[in-house]
């Protein structure tokens, strides 16, 4: 009989999908991934493309400019010809240059360092108030900058999400940061992020999910429901089940 997550402690249920996909995928240990403002800037690039397409702006942005006080003084159509394989770079070029102009002029450089003073809900609530950056936007910066314990919800975590039955199909982006963020451990959330994009991208896709390679699938009441892949777990190399560690992900700052 197919097992689900239906009636089950969610948090029980991810710390079981985090020892998995560590085994599957190794640990993540927390590390800075650059200054503030560059993780913005790059995060709004990151929304509606892919990976390849915005770093791809980003480097040619940052080849450009060399430091954001240039950006925010540049003519916003040349900011817009080096982001423009990131996509809506009609809207994201105005957008960025924006918000590195109103941190400027509040504080004097384009520089949001001094966020690592302040509790995660204040940094969020001072991010979320500018035009164009989101709950996962600003959690990113919170996280990849300052190694605050807050969980950036992205397009691959929601949807295994809801394939796995932890949120329901009607549960918006900002809903799912709200419901998943107290049901992983503060310690867990930088590599679980991390690991269940990894998930997202090789095997849990969109429109053509590899189910019967998945680490997760007798956990997942979407994958067992997808046909031959559905029955028991996962299997070694000799046809035995695959036994699972109980090794923890690496830990957050």
């Amino acid at each position: 009989m197919a097992s689900t997550v239906e009636n089950k402690d969610p948090r029980r249920v991810l710390r079981g999908v985090l020892r998995r996909l560590v085994a599957t995928y190794g640990p993540r240990p927390w590390k800075r991934w650059g200054g503030a403002v560059g993780v913005l800037v790059a995060t709004i690039l990151s929304q509606n493309t892919n990976k390849a397409n915005s770093t791809a702006g980003y480097k040619q942005l940052w080849r450009r400019f060399r430091s954001w006080d240039a950006l925010a003084s540049a003519d916003v159509d040349e900011i817009e010809r080096c982001i423009r394989i990131s996509g809506l770079s009609r809207q994201k070029a105005p957008r960025i240059q924006a918000i590195i102009r109103q941190i400027r002029s509040a504080h004097g450089r384009a520089n949001l360092e001094f966020l690592a003073d302040w509790s995660a809900g204040k940094a969020y609530d001072y991010l979320i108030a500018f035009d164009g950056v989101g709950p996962k936007t600003a959690n990113c910066v919170l996280m990849f900058s300052f190694g605050m314990p807050v969980f950036p919800v992205d397009t691959h975590i929601h949807r295994i999400a809801i394939r796995l039955g932890l949120l329901d199909e009607a549960c918006t982006a900002e809903q799912a940061h709200e419901r998943l963020t107290p049901w992983i451990a503060p310690a867990d959330r930088y590599a679980m992020h991390l690991l269940l994009i990894q998930l997202g991208r090789r095997v849990c896709s969109a429109r053509n999910p590899r189910c019967d390679d998945c680490p997760l699938l007798d956990l997942c009441p979407t994958g067992q429901s997808r046909g031959s892949g559905g029955h028991g777990p996962p299997r070694g190399r000799r046809g035995r089940p695959r036994r699972w560690p109980s090794s923890t992900a690496g830990r957050a700052r």
